[in-house]
């Protein structure tokens, strides 16, 4: 069994910050990348920014310069903290990480079960 909790959504104005944080726990044997999407109501999906074991990101362009995401490896879990935030970045975050369960296992994809975002005055 493998859990990825989620916390730290909530309402904020435009303007305002919040920080999203993601836990990964249970059954894991070695975490690759980590990281963060979002899926706004009648919207595809979307990343929103990853972070591989030694610290490499990676943005969309509509977050650069207003997000930042960071991982604890000891604690396996990852960080993104959001700046400036837009009415646009309203979504449901969800955070996502790439494992392994054991030696001989492949390389799996793990899903928080979300938190909601909503950026609004």
């Amino acid at each position: 069994q493998v859990q990825l909790v989620e916390s730290g959504g909530g309402l904020v104005q435009p303007g305002g910050s919040l920080r999203l944080s993601c836990a990964a726990s249970g059954s894991i044997f070695s975490v690759g990348a980590m990281g963060w999407y979002r899926q706004a109501p009648g919207k595809e999906r979307e990343l929103v920014a990853t972070i591989d074991g030694y610290g490499v990101t990676n943005y969309a362009d509509s977050v650069k310069g207003r997000f930042t995401v960071s991982r604890d490896n000891a604690n396996n879990t990852v960080y993104l903290q959001m700046n400036s935030l837009k009415p646009e970045d309203t979504a449901v975050y969800l955070c996502n990480a790439v494992l392994k369960r054991d030696s001989t296992s492949t390389w799996y994809h793990y899903w928080g079960q979300g938190t909601q975002v909503t950026v609004s005055s």
